[in-house]
């Protein structure tokens, strides 16, 4: 416990660091609208704490569980089709790279043309950023499985499905919950970028709405919410991990 206090001292300091320097450039500049402080955005997010934790906050939440969700769910079932399917593999494995080479947040704008500012809209560009690495992930630890144990199985009679819960599955369980700590965050963040550029509620349209105001930290305020609450879900996951994935050194 010592050394983990001790590991994460460089960091603090650094951090404490960046902020020092970071409030005596806004008291410097003395703009408040063009570099808020991070003391004056402390003090913007507790006075907005009611709208944003109980009117902002909800509506990004649906976004980013549902959007999250629905990539797990897909890159979950794409990942065994691949596995399952070698033409499966040679057909989606190159459309996966491609998903990745369209920058979301440049065609976001499209979504809300076609869909409106609806959840549709934003859902749709949650699920894009985030399932590609859930597929991969998975799908690596498919493959990684020790091709012994399998062959093994294979002579005492297992059959496919057998060999895909009790090998298949716990092998590829650690990348997957890699995937999941890597995309959660993106999950939260493509849920505000497409509240600020198509929605009628939420923090990312809260921030537009601060900006127009020319509310430096109002604008800033929303983020320190959406970083609490990424860092929170991050949390969670790695909570998770450590409990039900504890083979993971095993395999």
């Amino acid at each position: 416990m010592k050394k983990k206090n001790k590991s994460k001292v460089p960091a603090i300091i650094l951090a404490a660091a960046i902020f020092a320097v970071w409030e005596a450039a806004a008291r410097i500049v003395n703009v408040e609208h063009i570099l808020p402080g991070p003391i004056a955005i402390l003090r913007k997010t507790w006075e907005l704490r009611t709208t944003l934790l109980t009117h902002q906050l909800p509506s990004t939440m649906i976004t980013v569980v549902l959007g999250w969700g629905l990539a797990i769910a897909v890159g979950v079932l794409l990942a065994i089709l691949m596995d399952v399917s070698p033409r499966a593999e040679a057909a989606l494995y190159p459309a996966l790279i491609v998903t990745q080479t369209v920058p979301v947040m440049c065609i976001t704008p499209l979504f809300v043309l076609w869909f409106g500012y609806t959840m549709g809209a934003r859902l749709l560009s949650v699920v894009l950023s985030t399932f590609f690495s859930i597929t991969l992930n998975t799908f690596e630890g498919f493959r990684g499985v020790d091709r012994q144990k399998m062959e093994l199985m294979q002579t005492y009679g297992a059959s496919r499905r057998q060999i895909f819960r009790t090998l298949k599955m716990p092998t590829a369980l650690p990348l997957f919950m890699t995937s999941l700590k890597m995309t959660f965050p993106w999950a939260v963040i493509d849920a505000a970028v497409a509240e600020w550029l198509g929605a009628t509620q939420g923090l990312g349209y809260f921030s537009k709405r601060m900006i127009t105001k020319m509310d430096g930290p109002g604008c800033f305020a929303p983020i320190v919410v959406l970083t609490a609450v990424a860092l929170l879900g991050m949390a969670v996951i790695k909570l998770i991990d450590r409990k039900f994935v504890s083979y993971r050194n095993e395999i």
